[in-house]
């Protein structure tokens, strides 16, 4: 087969590469559609992969072409998304359903051979079945879907507030749409982008906030009569933004930091004792699973996809290009800033 295959830091190829072996518990899927993840971009230009020579890539859909012997809920034919941790089922947090958790874990992608290829080899209880009404870019959209979705889970997420999502990419706007499906007051989109602000408009947001406005604290605060926000979900993995949470959390509030930073987060203290007289509840989210494995996030993006009521737009891929293309499509990474949404590679 043909696969994007990482060598070592900045050398990734398109080239030939072994076929996978198909165990009697797997599905053969031929990759249709995948996505380039922020954590696959310092892995191919920051020597970060686990070893090489690796195909990455974990956001991807496609079409079954075989299954294993064993194999009974999967049939040839059948569109797909693939949930990519592997977990160990066996560790004390697997055993709690805490798969995200698991101490044993492999990963579809970086720790296994992933979807940057022609065909991967998949576990049968990864994988996802989705209607032929979904496109397999949407498809390739499942993982970042489901990412939003377990924060809502993780946040103790409940209807009639209103809410917040600080970060405009495909996770923040995903959030908002879970959020209005499942019930939010009103939902408010904060960025520094105008274009993924109106993005985030067309998609169901009722208040886009740019925060290089200067007075948008005090727009805020007059939109939400001084009450803040009964859910804050900060979803860009900034400094900056973890600490607008803070501030704009409401009393009794839930927050939630489903984006990772990788730089140090300080906050002054008078901001950080905001959580003490506010007595808002913080927590993390990391991946997107539940029990039954992988989860009902997984399952509840592939039926509200099949609905309309999570919703797809062009705007949420910022450019495609085809597999081969791989290198350059990582290339526009080195310039900071240049892409604006989701890189979709696509084989014919």
């Amino acid at each position: 087969m043909k696969a994007g295959v990482l060598y070592a830091k900045d050398d990734i190829r398109y080239e030939d590469f072994p076929d996978p072996i198909l165990k009697d518990d797997e599905v053969l899927v031929n990759v249709k559609a995948v996505g380039i993840c922020g954590s696959d971009i310092p892995r191919v230009l920051d020597d970060r992969a686990h070893y090489y020579p690796i195909i990455l890539g974990h956001e991807f859909s496609g079409v079954v072409k075989e299954i294993g012997k064993n194999v009974k809920s999967i049939k040839i034919g059948d569109h797909v998304a693939v949930a990519p941790l592997i977990p160990c089922f066996k560790c004390n947090d697997c055993q709690k359903g805490n798969y995200s958790q698991c101490k044993n874990y492999s990963f579809i992608g970086s720790r296994v051979q992933g979807g940057f290829a022609e065909y991967v080899a998949v576990p049968e209880r990864n994988i996802i079945k989705f209607d032929s009404s979904i496109s397999f870019e949407e498809g390739a959209l499942f993982e970042p879907s489901t990412v939003a979705l377990h924060g809502l889970y993780c946040a103790d997420y409940h209807g009639g507030e209103d809410v917040a999502i600080l970060g405009g990419g495909n996770i923040g706007l995903f959030t908002a749409q879970w959020a209005k499906i499942y019930g939010a007051k009103r939902v408010f989109v904060f960025d520094i982008d105008n274009v993924r602000l109106k993005l985030a408009k067309i998609l169901g947001a009722d208040i886009t906030i740019n925060t290089l406005d200067e007075n948008y604290k005090e727009v805020v605060k007059e939109l939400t009569n001084g009450n803040g926000f009964g859910f804050v979900f900060e979803t860009a993995g900034n400094p900056v933004t973890m600490n607008i949470a803070f501030e704009i959390a409401g009393n009794k509030s839930s927050v939630c930091f489903i984006g990772t930073s990788t730089k140090d987060v300080t906050f002054p203290a008078k901001l950080f004792e905001y959580m003490n007289r506010k007595e808002f509840k913080l927590t993390g989210s990391w991946m997107s699973y539940s029990a039954p494995f992988p989860g009902k996030e997984w399952q509840l993006t592939s039926h509200f996809f099949s609905t309309g009521q999570l919703k797809f737009d062009e705007g949420l891929i910022f450019k495609k290009f085809p597999l081969p293309q791989i290198k350059e499509a990582f290339d526009m990474y080195k310039i900071p800033g240049q892409v604006k949404g989701k890189i979709m590679l696509v084989n014919d």
